[in-house]
């Protein structure tokens, strides 16, 4: 699996913002949609490869795709939200990604 395809998106919530308020330490926290079948080890070589930092700390989360029902005049539509990986990368002590560098 190539480095690239496994780090599908930054994620950039209120949620993920407050993490590093949530850890002791001066340690940096973010997330990332990333490929269902990367592990860990995949997932800590592609942030370094990409954003030039240390990474210090890898969890995953795995989320099922949910069942959504839709009322409409005609008929009730039934559908799936997509299923997702999602993974909370912990840097190194005074290491940071800028993701607004670009703008």
């Amino acid at each position: 699996m190539d480095r690239t395809d496994i780090l599908k998106r930054p994620l950039i919530t209120e949620k993920v913002a407050t993490l590093p308020e949530k850890i002791k330490g001066e340690k940096e926290r973010y997330a990332f949609l990333v490929d269902k079948k990367a592990n860990k080890i995949q997932i800590a070589e592609a942030v370094k490869e990409m954003y030039g930092v240390e990474v210090d700390a890898v969890n995953t989360m795995n989320y099922r795709g949910k069942v959504k029902t839709r009322y409409t005049k005609s008929r009730v539509i039934s559908g799936k939200t997509k299923s997702y990986k999602k993974a909370i990368v912990t840097l190194a002590k005074d290491e940071f990604i800028d993701f607004y560098s670009d703008i």
